[in-house]
């Protein structure tokens, strides 16, 4: 009998290392089942703690996300918060090795496993591992885990005492607890080890692509893995690697070499081979590949990882972005980096975060820059399936940092290249929200070329305009060329609007500009209405594509625009959240998105030609006013009932303006036509009639509403006449009504608290939108809307059961969404095409021979050439490298914001321009009179003017110099000229 028993327990023994052996590794959803507390709580930590009042919820979940556009910034909730659940372990987990990977947690907190701390992560922003592998229990017995948060504004880092210069007041909006998401893994004792450096030193798998053939759609595909083995004998393994289509078709299988790993240790593998019929990444064009990495021991699978990743090729040169081998002017948003939603705050489900970012794409842009701080991983992948090419910082709130400081900021940078390298859509690693020193800017280059030598990805740093060490610059508000590194502006147009207001001709007749004072001066910049705020988006975008590839030489890489949506943030208008957004809170469009989405409708040149009407064209009778048009074309012409009130006049590149149009009701048409008369499009708006009903309806209606207690579901309400055409001036207060599982989260509109989480919400413009969450109780749930004298409207759903087991999920969070393709592969026709051809210069003479001619045309906007301050040494005459016909000269005089210049150009003695120079944010395009000359000279006309013509430009540190080189005595220098950069052009 004894025999019989020991056989026994030798086979289960067997069974059981076999199980071991050939485990394959699992990635749990660890967002169920949990529990918080606010406020200092002894003992909390403790396996036995009874958590009885505790608010139940699902993560991600900011214990103070309610506040999102309830509460200004600076007065969200803060301090001390608990977040604890239990959890059972798998049958077969036992023996094998456990982690837990944090998304992120917001501010500093201490982990506790069954009482026992086990980690500490501070930075607030950065996902973070813990290894519990010999903390957890099996047998089915239960886990407790506990976390202790402080989300204070000043955290003080406990080793240094220093506080994190990126958890600010004015940009960071503080969701503190676990806003992010939570994983756990199991894996076997010999596993590649997870992207995560914090707590675990281990940076995981690395793909990446090199050899790029763009016609042949090849390249050479790379993967490594660190592998750890942590058996207590030698492991002898093969690296293996399978890649998948989007359409999860296997279209490769290569291995590496064999590897032999002793106890303990930890060593790199890797496999490459070279594919064809590959499908690029590229602006919107989010196509991803799947790669598993595997390791096989005797030729079964005992750990696999699948990386979901993206190939594109990147270059940086000749001051422009090249993707794919094809040139792309960066269009976008800096956005701030919460993101968030009223309500709710940052934790959103992943499809609302596919749905904000992919709206940046629709509205033709291509670049989101997030602000200050890392994103979550679950806006970066987002962005790579919609195909948004991000710029990812690390952390930062202003200017350079020293000591402790410059620290977190570096071990920040390298987490956040480890955790995120395999992202394609990242192709711009920020270094800093302002400059940083040339030794500063190395440091960060060598973690990029450390730990992510072959992403395709340029590092670089706002301003950064001469440095040697970045790869790309570029200032907030001014417009930057280079010949050498791509030059971007990184926050332009920073003027904020409500979406309620459209002009002053229509209700609630706002009065252009009107609003409390900022800083006890007016502040008409921030308290725009829809017309103007949308005008300030053409003027401002007009000087990057005056300067775009194609211009010159010397070119501008483009900028992007702050913010996409409106954000909890720091504010300057009459909200108590900042309005600078091309969409409101709820991705409401305001009429400046849809005049992006015209200028920003190619790669570099317009490629698709479109027009859109600001306004609405619905009011009252005998109104005259200017109607504005923004268009592609080079002539727009406008038909009122089919009548042609004439041809708009042209401004900025896009914008037309129809002075003093009589409103007649009916329909409005504009037509864009080229400078042949040939039609390239058109654009209508309708009077609507009066309110009639309220349509309700569910957007992205196709996926699933989980049960989960974290998913969202969103609807737009809007007021609509009897032919179902939107009311543009309806305001009216909608009721709601919820039956069901699920919880109201409401909307946002101007009034008490924002309306926030009401089911009271008025439409603004004849729209709204409203939210609710599920719980995680599935079943049928109906919505209700109704307001005075329209017609009532309900939506019904229903929520699906979501399974979970102990605390663990199977299903991740945004595992089976889409990706978006509908821009198609990188276009193999150039994007741009010459408009003109720089004349280069040979030489400069001034009349000092002490002066340095040359830096007015080094390609450094760091540097000028100046005269000593008299009349009459303000010239300089440029030799050209050959005899041309120019007939343009591009300049950028020192104080181009501020100065105006006499200036008298010359060729020999013929005058090709005498006239004012005129201010700008950068650069102006003077036209000469076209002559066949090898000799220029710029020269002073009399003393120049000193005026600042932009006197509510926003936001510019009062400290700064904002014209490079502002000084007290340039006013009195009146016979000063100061010329940073020159160029000259001739016909094609």
């Amino acid at each position: 009998m004894f025999k019989k028993i020991k056989t026994i327990l030798v086979l289960i023994g067997f069974v059981l290392t076999l199980q071991s052996l050939f485990a394959q590794r699992q990635t749990y959803n660890f967002n169920s089942d949990w529990q918080f507390k606010t406020g200092e709580i002894e003992g909390a930590e403790a396996t036995t703690f009874d958590t009885q009042g505790w608010t139940q919820v699902t993560l991600p979940h900011a214990y103070n996300q309610e506040e999102a556009f309830l509460k200004a910034i600076d007065e969200h909730s803060t301090g001390i918060v608990w977040y604890r659940k239990n959890f059972i372990l798998p049958e077969d987990a036992k023996g094998q090795k456990i982690f837990l990977e944090f998304e992120g947690i917001r501010q500093g907190g201490t982990i506790y496993v069954n009482g026992k701390q086990v980690g500490l992560h501070e930075n607030g922003v950065m996902a973070f591992g813990l290894d519990v592998s010999d903390i957890v229990v099996f047998d089915g017995k239960p886990n407790s885990i506990a976390l202790r948060i402080d989300n204070d504004w000043h955290y003080r880092q406990r080793s240094t005492n220093a506080t994190y210069r990126w958890n600010n007041i004015n940009f960071n909006a503080n969701y503190g607890g676990i806003p992010k998401n939570v994983f756990l893994h199991v894996t076997d004792k010999l596993y590649q080890t997870l992207p995560l450096y914090s707590n675990l030193k281990t940076t995981g798998v690395y793909v990446y692509a090199t050899d790029f053939d763009i016609p042949q759609a090849a390249a050479t595909i790379h993967v490594e893995s660190e592998v750890k083995n942590e058996y207590d004998t030698p492991k002898t393994f093969q690296y293996s690697v399978a890649v998948f289509d989007l359409d999860n078709k296997k279209v490769a299988e290569f291995s590496g070499d064999e590897t032999k790993l002793a106890p303990g240790e930890h060593t790199m593998v890797s496999a490459a081979q070279r594919l064809g019929d590959l499908n690029f990444w590229s602006w919107g064009y989010g196509y991803l590949y799947t790669v598993k990495s595997m390791l096989k021991v005797e030729g079964n699978v005992i750990d696999e990882v699948s990386t979901k990743t993206g190939f594109r090729k990147t270059e940086f040169k000749e001051g422009k972005v090249y993707l794919n081998d094809r040139v792309l002017q960066m269009k976008g948003y800096a956005q701030r980096t919460s993101n968030e939603w009223p309500a709710i705050g940052m934790s959103v489900p992943a499809w609302l975060s596919d749905f904000s970012n992919r709206m940046i794409v629709e509205g033709n842009g291509n670049l989101v820059r997030w602000m200050h701080v890392t994103p979550w991983k679950q806006d970066i992948e987002s962005c790579d399936r919609v195909g948004l090419i991000q710029a990812m910082p690390a952390g930062d709130a202003e200017k350079d940092s020293q000591g402790d400081h410059w620290k977190q900021r570096t071990n920040l940078m390298r987490d956040a290249i480890i955790y995120n390298r395999n992202n394609p859509s990242i192709v711009f690693y920020e270094s800093g929200n302002d400059a940083i020193s040339e030794p500063h800017m190395a440091e960060m280059k060598s973690l990029r070329d450390t730990y992510d030598p072959y992403g395709g990805r340029a590092i670089g740093s706002r301003e950064m305009l001469d440095s040697r060490e970045a790869e790309y610059g570029g200032e907030m508000l001014y417009i930057n060329k280079s010949a050498r590194i791509p030059m971007w502006a990184t926050e332009y147009s920073r003027d904020e609007g409500m979406r309620k207001y459209w002009d002053e001709f229509s209700p609630p007749f706002h009065k252009e500009g009107d609003g409390p004072l900022y800083k006890g001066e007016p502040a008409t910049s921030y308290n725009h209405n829809q017309d103007r705020h949308a005008i300030e988006d053409v003027i401002r975008w007009h000087d990057y594509y005056e300067a775009r590839p194609g211009t010159g030489h010397r070119v501008s890489s483009g900028g992007v625009n702050i913010i996409f949506s409106d954000s909890n943030t720091h504010y300057r208008g009459e909200q108590n959240y900042r309005t600078s957004g091309e969409v409101d809170p709820m991705r409401i469009p305001k009429d400046g998105f849809f005049a992006h989405q015209v200028m920003w409708n190619g790669w570099v040149d317009t490629e698709e030609h479109g027009t859109h009407m600001l306004g609405h064209w619905n009011y009252k009778p005998g109104t005259q006013k200017d109607f504005y048009v923004v268009s592609t074309g080079e002539k727009v012409e406008l038909f009122i009932n089919g009548k042609s009130q004439g041809f708009g006049k042209k401004a900025y590149s896009f914008l037309f303006t129809f002075e003093d149009l009589r409103f007649e009701p009916g329909n409005v048409k504009a037509v864009s036509y080229d400078a042949e008369g040939r039609i390239l499009s058109t654009a209508e708006k309708t009077t609507a009639g009066t309110p009639h009903s309220i349509r309700l309806k569910r957007l992205e209606a196709q996926l699933p509403f989980k049960a989960d207690g974290a998913d969202v579901a969103l609807f737009e309400v809007e007021v609509v006449d009897k032919d179902g055409q939107r009311c543009p001036l309806d305001n009216s207060k909608i009721e709601f009504e919820l039956d069901g599982p699920a919880t109201w989260l409401g909307g946002i509109a101007d009034g008490p608290d924002n309306y926030i989480e009401s089911k009271v919400l008025p439409v603004e413009n004849g729209v709204n939108r409203v939210m609710i969450q599920s719980t995680t109780q599935a079943g049928s749930i109906k919505i209700k809307a109704k307001a005075s004298g329209i017609k009532n409207a309900s939506i019904e759903l229903d929520s699906e059961a979501f399974e979970t087991q102990n605390g663990l999920a199977s299903v991740l969070p945004g595992a089976d969404l889409p990706s978006y393709l509908d821009r198609g592969p990188t276009p193999k026709t150039p994007s741009f095409s010459w408009k003109r051809k720089p004349v280069f210069i040979r030489s400069a003479q001034t009349a000092n021979e002490e002066d340095e001619p040359y830096l007015s045309y080094d390609d450094n906007e760091l540097t000028e050439w100046r005269n000593d301050g008299q009349e009459k040494t303000g010239w300089i005459t440029y030799t050209l490298a050959k005899e041309a016909e120019v007939n343009e000269c591009v300049i950028k005089l020192t104080g181009w914001r501020r100065k105006k210049y006499p200036l008298r150009i010359l060729a020999g003695d013929e005058v090709l321009f005498e006239g004012e120079s005129w201010q700008s944010l950068g650069y102006i395009t003077i036209p000469l009179k076209t002559v066949k000359t090898d000799e220029i000279t710029v020269q002073l006309a009399g003393a120049q003017k000193e005026e600042d013509g932009f006197n509510d430009i926003v936001e510019v540190d009062p400290n700064k110099e904002l014209d490079l080189f502002k000084d007290d005595k340039a006013a009195a220098a009146k016979g000063q000229l100061r010329i940073v950069e020159i160029e000259f052009y001739e016909k094609l």
